[in-house]
């Protein structure tokens, strides 16, 4: 490269220095550093004289150049001559002091650049500086900066000049009026300063090892004076702090007796700024720098100062801390430094300052006090070590302090005290038990305001603070471990400090720990010697309770588990092994819950057995005495924790149950009832917990106390009887009574239940005799008609009361035979009952009598069997007496309803029973039956099919009653028809003659009996009561008696058979009905037999049957399901059936098109309901087993008709209100199958492949995802492929008839359907099946059939068919080669679209063909496929160039060892985009790129490029292009070295890519050939244009690009 060639890359990258991103200016910046790394000179000179003819350049972008020259300078120094060093040096001068303004950035740039020859060129940087301090004349500020800079770079060089700079600088300090300029004097002295103590603290390397502090000394001081008497008193902030911040370092380089001299006006200066400064950290770091020199020289003089400076000191540190700039922090820092050095020095003076400031109420003084304390005992322990019990002594009123400020400050001091022996000496308990009361304080006194440099306000308040402390003054320092243990015990019971429990018993544990670790003698504590130490049985029940509650203060319950445990030795030696199993599983409980999941009632349970357990272990009753008596006396510390305290009372009860002595047990449930509070409710049900519980061990006793505190006192005020109904006792009263219930309660849960029940019947007996006797009179008066009874109906529900309190089960007193006798006399007295209330009567009466064990016996005992029957008699009566008040059929119902649950019960006892009552009122209703006018028995029907089911009931007494009842309601029906109550009907009298064969056993002849009864019931039942009737029986085939289920079906199929051909016009009212019925019945028995029913009448009414079923609303839910299945039972009815289906399947249009609502918009397909309807049906049916035989006949017409309406409805939608459905949700009755169209054809496909024997072909395609493709518009096609895939691998044989059925299918008028079929054709190619079952020939034909058709996605399947031959048929591929190749050739060419989805298919078939065709078929088309597939490498869509590319590596591929020329110049061609498209923004474009460049390696006949494609561009391995790009030009300019111009030219096509990464890879291919080129290979480079394209790229709006360019640039210097 020419000179000028060199001058023009530096130009161009100089042009570039002013792009506006960071990055890109960096890259340039790099750029002309690679070319300073190599010319070193002649880049500094462009850079020099760049700067120089461009006077104009804004600042920013001279201190740009100005940077990269300092960094080539960093490294490359040491080769510049002494002419370019002192042109660089002056050029940096020059730039540094152009403009008299401060331009910090450009003119730090340019002071660097002197700083950087300055450390090889001290001499000449110095003598240039020195040159401009003129004598007399103010330096420029930058000079000074640069000199300042060099002292601290290069101290070795500086320092030996240091006087003469000094001398010429010392003179004008006067003369310095500005106060910038004074500021930079003053950052110069202080670098100078600590330039020179460099210079002293390392003699042993200094150039000149016999400089003294003293050749610095005078001229020191002469700046001193100047600064501190003159520059100090300016008004501005900024000089003065400067000025002080030199001050410090200068003052160590004064004279011994000048620093003595200047101090008692120094100091007092110092100070005074503090009053005049907001930020003083520089003030505070001066001052200490002050204090270390004045100390260093034994200096008298600080005695003096020492009150002033401490005042001013403190008053810095009393300052709070409210900003979050780093300064005020650092200020803190350096004011404690300064007391450390006042500490060393004068610790007496120190502490007499500051330690009656803690006595003082203010908070800052308090808090800054308690600071400096704190600091001084960690940084001066050795000075206070015999000043302890002054500071213990001095803490006294700091404790008392609320303030939380003043409270972190003091558990700070307390940390300190603790890590230096402080809590040792006298006193020192009063700090720990200070920490305890801050751990104890509670949430909400926390501060609201975090402190200034917290993240976490909860972090950095005085609880948590204190928390930290504890647990590491207990953990950390191993002196305070025989200071807090026991001491920390004492503190577990207090309940000010239950706030504390977490953090003590933590670090109670680790103490325990430790303690166990040095001994069983060191653990062991010895109560006698520490009385003030709770005792074991305080501490266990301490612990055990707040465990109750283990997730309040930071989750003090396991905390007291483990401490509770760790003590076991010091709580009672038997308990170790046990409570190390034991306490493990509660703390994993623990940890398996968190607060809002752990079952509480569960949780107290585990502790009261953990409890129960521990007090079995010890048996001992005086321990276990001496612990509830401890418990006891802790009742009074959980007023405010009505939880905790609940468990303390069952913790009582259970300690008492273990105690051996009845005397502490009376005394202390004595002193609990005296003691309560009764009006908390949650201390009553814990009162009545304990009492329940000690009642397990003392019943006797507890019951006892129980007694004896009712008869005291309180109770003594008598209560008549009238106030059982009324509230007149007084409040207090009440609540202790309440109490007292809840206690017997309690008790009685857990007392044998005879004892129980024999105190309490006798008081109700008598108040219920009384009242029957009461209205047993009132009806029998004479005057009962007329009286008015107000107070009725409570005095009936008072007698239910006493009904419902009587045991389900039993009959063992007369309270309710009296109870129901009564409510019978009250019925009939005015006013009468409301509804609500006669149905209260009769559902809890029954409910009284039914559940009663079945009738006793006479050996049980005459009395009792006695009682029952007076007891059931007395229950007839009310319910005679209830229905005589509405003796309509409406009321006979009402009364039947309430005995329907019964008639219906799974025990024979309770419906024998209700079927006595039901023909005992039906009889009573027919004899006082009055008709005045001929009315519709309505009921008639539900009446009958309850009751007749159960003439088949296991208990024949039910039988029977259940015949007479049948034999009641047609005599009744009779009777509303008009015949007189005499007539006898000859069919209705043939039921009495079958009850003797309901008394038989044997099954056949019951069911056989049960069906004459159905034929009876058919023969007299009226129409309109046929439908209830059946209804009615459809309900009782769920009933849990199997044998009534059995005679309901018995009776429906008689009812169908006997009946049924009449229904024909009912048949869609009977199918809808039962659906809805089936959807609220329950139980095995109740589809079947509806499924029997819709069997019997499809038999007879086919197609009515199938019609009403397809108008079952969608989606279908499961009861209809099985109804379709029903219908598949019988082979030739599902052949029917299935008929029928696909008849209504292909009469209607699959979908219609709805409106479009936008321009340009595609319309919305909307699925039709019928062939929707019939597609569910059809996955009904075919889901039973017995429709195999029908779906074999009809397998090619149902598999062809299926995929149809699977291609048809892709992408159709559901109806707007089917939709709706759909998002809501399906209830639980609804069947799981998705209601959309094509999802339901699909699952209707797989049914019936299923069921036809094709389980092969269904495993595959769920293996392969093959059915949800189909339902996707975007997968269909797949799906259609893997269908046909399947069909083909395990279905072969059944594909000829398909084959011929789907014939017609490519004239179908829908576009999906041909591109379906299309698809599975296409894909039996992919299998030998075609060639086995020698469909090859037809397969072809019917595709060449298709390829002329007008949808393109038809054409490009026929192509990918055609190409399938390769996989299915790979040796037919050269017969047919000719006709292949045309096509898929033809397809390349496919229409007017660039981007055409045929010409896409022709080429990814032609790279699965290629390899198996003839070479000589080949050979002819392959330059022009080449030249075709050409332009797709840069096409936009991935797809193309992912095809393109792979298809131009297959033909590299088959052309191997025989290339032809013109094919090899495709190759050639092809390699520069192959390597750029390697960066392309697709990944699998790229793994093509792969893919082509390692086949085409052999074909350029060199190796070590092809091995170098082989070993870089592996798939699965991670490329790192840059490297692989620098290889490759490495390889290809050394092999192929006449292609550099071609491949630059094709590189400079590149860099106008519309691709990012590819723009940017260009330029970076155009450095690497470049790089790696020849000289002879020169002349093929146009190094202008090359730059010119670069120059242009520096352009672009991506900045990876410009970056790339700057880089390629910098790379263009090895031409040089």
């Amino acid at each position: 490269m020419t000179e000028s060639s060199m001058k023009k890359l530096a130009s161009t990258l100089l042009d570039a220095i002013t792009d506006k991103d960071p990055l890109v200016q960096e890259q340039v910046c790099s750029a002309l550093c690679s070319l300073g790394e190599a010319r070193p000179v002649e880049t500094l000179r462009a850079c020099e004289e760049y700067l120089r003819q461009h006077d104009k350049l804004a600042h920013p972008y001279r201190a740009a150049v100005l940077r990269a020259m300092e960094r080539v300078l960093s490294s490359r120094a040491s080769e510049l001559d002494k002419d370019t060093a002192s042109t660089i040096i002056l050029l940096a001068s020059s730039e540094m002091t152009k403009t008299k303004d401060l331009v910090w950035d450009w003119q730090q740039a340019a002071s660097g650049v002197l700083v950087a020859v300055g450390r090889q060129f001290i001499s000449k940087v110095m003598e240039e500086l020195l040159r401009r301090l003129h004598p007399g004349t103010l330096p420029h500020c930058a000079v000074l900066h640069t000199l300042a800079s060099l002292s601290v770079a290069n101290a070795f060089g500086v320092v030996p000049f240091l006087p003469s700079v000094l001398s010429s600088l010392l003179p004008v300090l006067g003369v310095a009026k500005q106060d910038t300029v004074r500021v930079a004097f003053c950052s110069a002295l202080q670098r100078f300063s600590e330039g020179a103590l460099e210079y002293l603290a390392n003699l042993d390397r200094a150039p000149d090892p016999t400089v003294r502090k003293d050749a610095f000394a005078t001229d020191i001081f002469s700046a001193y004076d100047v600064l501190f008497h003159q520059w100090l008193q300016s008004r501005e902030a900024k000089l003065r702090l400067a000025v002080v911040e030199a001050l410090g370092p200068m003052s160590h380089l004064l004279p011994s007796e000048r620093l003595e001299e200047q101090l008692p006006k120094l100091l007092p200066g110092i100070l005074a700024l503090y009053k005049k400064h907001a930020e003083t950290f520089y003030l505070s770091k001066s001052l200490g720098q002050i204090l270390e020199a004045a100390v260093s020289v034994g200096s008298r003089t600080l005695e003096t100062q020492l009150d002033a400076l401490l005042a001013a000191l403190h008053s810095q540190i009393c300052v709070p801390v409210e900003s979050s700039s780093p300064l005020v922090m650092s200020n803190q820092k350096e004011v404690l430094r300064c007391f450390t050095v006042l500490a060393c020095s004068s610790p007496d003076r120190l502490l007499a300052f500051l330690l009656p400031r803690l006595d003082t109420s203010n908070e800052r003084t308090r808090v800054g006090t308690l600071q400096v304390v704190r600091h001084v005992i960690n940084s001066a322990a050795a000075q206070m070590e015999d000043k302890k019990p002054f500071i213990l002594s001095s803490m006294r009123l700091p404790l008392l302090d609320t303030n939380s400020k003043v409270k972190r400050a003091v558990v700070q001091v307390i940390s300190a005290m603790a890590h230096h022996g402080y809590l040792e000496q006298p006193g020192g308990e009063a700090m720990i038990e200070y920490i305890v009361q801050q751990c104890a304080l509670p949430p909400e006194q926390e501060p609201e305001k975090p402190g200034p440099g917290s993240k976490d306000p909860k972090a950095d308040s005085v609880r948590a603070i204190s928390v930290r402390t504890l647990y590491l003054v207990s953990t950390t320092v191993d002196r305070m471990s025989h200071v807090l243990w026991p001491y920390l015990l004492q503190f577990l019971t207090p309940v000010r400090f239950t706030g504390a429990l977490t953090p003590l018993c933590r670090s109670l544990v680790h103490l325990a720990q430790k303690r166990q670790e040095a001994g069983a003698d060191a653990f062991l504590i010895q109560y006698d010697a520490h009385a003030s130490l709770p005792s074991p049985y305080a501490v266990t029940g301490r612990l055990l309770v707040v465990s109750s509650s283990p997730y309040l203060g930071d989750g003090r319950g396991a905390a007291a588990l483990r401490l509770l445990s760790v003590l076991h030795p010091n709580i009672h030696p038997l308990l170790g092994q046990h409570w190390e199993t034991t306490v493990p599983l509660l703390l994993g409980y623990l940890d398996e819950h968190t607060e809002e999941t752990l079952p509480q009632e569960e949780w107290e349970e585990k502790l009261l057995m953990f409890l129960r357990d521990t007090l079995a272990i010890i048996s001992d009753n005086a321990w276990i005495c001496q612990l509830s008596l401890e418990l006891c006396r802790q009742l009074p510390c959980y007023d405010e924790a009505p939880q905790e305290k609940n468990f303390l009372y069952k913790c009582i009860g259970t300690t008492l149950g273990a105690a051996s002595s009845k005397e502490v047990v009376r005394k202390h449930l004595q002193e609990l009832l005296e003691t309560a509070r009764y009006q908390e409710e949650a201390e009553r049900e814990g009162l009545a917990c304990c009492f329940g519980i000690c009642a397990i061990s003392h019943l006797e006793d507890t019951l006892a106390q129980l007694e004896d505190f009712v008869r005291s006192e309180v109770f003594r005020k008598s209560i008549g009887i009238l106030n059982i109904f009324k509230d007149r006792s007084e409040n207090e009263v009440e609540k202790v009574k309440s109490a007292l219930i809840l206690c017997y309660g309690h008790v009685a849960a857990r007392a044998p239940r005879e004892l129980v029940l024999a105190k309490d019947p006798a008081l109700k007996l008598c108040l219920v005799q009384s009242v029957c006797m009461v209205s047993r009179a009132i009806c029998s008066s004479t005057q009962a008609g007329s009286f008015h009874f107000t107070r009725k109906a409570e005095l009936v529900a008072q007698m239910m009361e006493f009904i419902r309190a009587e045991p389900p089960d039993s009959l063992r007193t007369p309270i309710r035979k009296k109870a129901m006798l009564t409510c019978t006399y009250l019925v009939s007295v005015e006013p009468a009952l409301d509804e609500q209330a006669r149905a209260d009567v009769i559902h809890g009466c029954l409910h009284s009598i039914m559940a009663l064990l079945p009738e006793p016996k006479e050996e049980d005992g005459g009395c009792q069997k006695s009682l029952y029957l007076e007891t059931l008699h007395a229950l007839e009566d009310l319910l005679t007496s209830l229905l005589q008040r509405n003796m309509t059929p409406q009321g006979l119902q009402i009364m039947i309803e309430h005995l329907s649950p019964w008639i219906k019960s799974p025990r024979g006892h309770e419906r024998a029973r209700a079927l006595g009552l039901s023909a005992l009122l039906l009889r009573y209703f027919l004899e006082h039956l009055r008709v005045s006018a001929l009315v519709p028995f309505h009921n008639l029907g539900l009446l009958i099919g309850l009751f007749s089911p159960r003439c088949a009931d296991l208990w024949p007494a039910t039988r029977q009653e259940a015949v007479d009842c049948v034999y009641s309601l047609l005599y009744l029906q009779l009777g509303y028809e008009g015949f007189s109550r005499d007539y006898r009907d000859d069919v209705a009298e043939r039921l009495l003659s079958l009850k003797d064969g309901l008394v038989h056993p044997d099954p056949a002849i019951l069911f056989h009996t049960c069906h004459s009864v159905g034929q009876i019931i058919a023969k007299r039942l009226p129409p309109d009561q046929l439908i209830s009737l059946l209804l009615t029986m459809f309900e009782a085939l769920g009933d849990p008696e199997k044998n009534c289920s059995r005679a309901a079906t018995v009776m429906i199929n008689c009812l169908l058979q006997e009946r049924g051909g009449v229904l024909q016009e009912k048949v869609p009212e009977i199918v809808s009905v039962l659906r809805s019925k089936l959807q609220e019945a329950q139980g095995e028995h109740v589809l079947p037999a509806a499924q029997h029913s819709v069997y019997l009448l499809a038999t007879q009414h086919c197609a009515a049957v199938v019609s009403s079923l397809l108008g079952s609303p969608l989606p279908l839910d499961s009861h209809t399901c099985m109804l379709w299945r029903a219908l598949a039972v019988e082979p030739r009815l599902a052949a029917q059936v299935l008929g029928l289906l696909l008849e209504k399947m292909s009469r209607d249009v699959p979908f219609k098109e709805s409106r479009a609502f936008l321009l340009g918009r595609t319309p919305d397909r909307v699925a039709t309901l019928l062939p929707l309807s019939a597609t569910c049906a059809l996955f009904e049916v075919m889901s039973t087993p017995a429709a195999g035989p029908a779906v074999l006949e009809l397998y090619p017409q149902l598999f062809v008709v299926l995929l149809l309406r699977v291609s048809c409805t892709v992408g159709v939608q559901l109806p707007r209100n089917l939709q709706a459905q759909e998002r809501r949700g399906a209830s639980p009755a609804l069947a799981t199958r998705n209601l959309e169209p094509c999802s339901s054809a699909v699952d209707t496909l797989r049914s019936m492949l299923l069921r036809s024997g094709s389980e092969d072909v269904v495993q595959r395609m769920d293996l392969e995802g093959g059915w949800e493709l189909l339902r996707t518009s975007a997968g269909h096609e797949e799906g259609a492929t893997r269908l046909a895939r399947a069909m083909a691998e395990h279905a072969g044989p059944r594909l000829p008839l398909v084959l011929k059925t789907l014939a017609c299918t490519h004239s179908s008028a829908y576009e999906n359907q041909r591109v379906t079929t299309t698809a599975f054709l296409a894909e039996l190619l992919n299998s030998n099946v075609a060639n086995d079952l020698m469909l090859l020939d037809s397969l072809l034909e019917s595709l060449a059939a298709r390829q002329k058709d007008t949808c393109a996605s038809v054409r490009r399947l026929v192509l990918r068919g055609l190409a399938n031959l390769a996989s299915g048929c790979p040796d037919k591929v050269r017969t047919h080669g000719p006709q292949l190749l045309t096509a898929m050739i033809g397809g390349l060419d496919d229409g007017d679209n660039p981007h055409s989805p045929v010409a896409l298919e022709a080429m990814l078939g032609l790279a699965r063909l290629v390899h198996l065709v003839e070479s000589w078929d080949l050979r002819s088309g392959l330059l022009h496929v080449a030249i075709r597939i050409r332009p797709f490498f840069d096409s936009e869509k991935m797809e193309f160039r992912t095809a393109s590319i792979r298809l131009f590596g297959h033909l590299n591929k088959v052309c191997h060892g025989d290339c032809e020329d013109v094919f090899l110049d495709q190759v050639v061609g092809g390699l520069a985009p192959l390597l750029l498209h390697l960066q392309d923004p697709q990944a699998t474009v790229a793994s093509a790129c792969r893919f082509a460049l390692r086949m085409c390696g052999p074909n350029l006949a060199c190796e070590e490029l092809s091995a170098a494609f082989q070993k870089h561009l592996q798939e699965g391995r991670a490329l790192h292009f840059g490297e692989f790009l620098n290889t490759t030009c490495k390889h290809l300019m050394h092999h192929f070295p006449d292609l550099l111009g071609r491949l630059l030219t094709t590189c400079l096509f590149y860099f106008k890519s519309s691709w990012e990464n590819v723009r940017a890879a260009a330029p970076l291919f155009t450095g690497f050939l470049v790089l790696h080129s020849e000289p002879r290979q020169q002349p093929q480079v146009d190094l202008d244009q090359l730059i010119a394209a670069l120059q242009i790229l520096l352009k672009d709006p991506a900045p990876e690009v410009r970056t790339r360019a700057a880089e390629a640039l910098g790379r263009l210097v090895k031409l040089a």
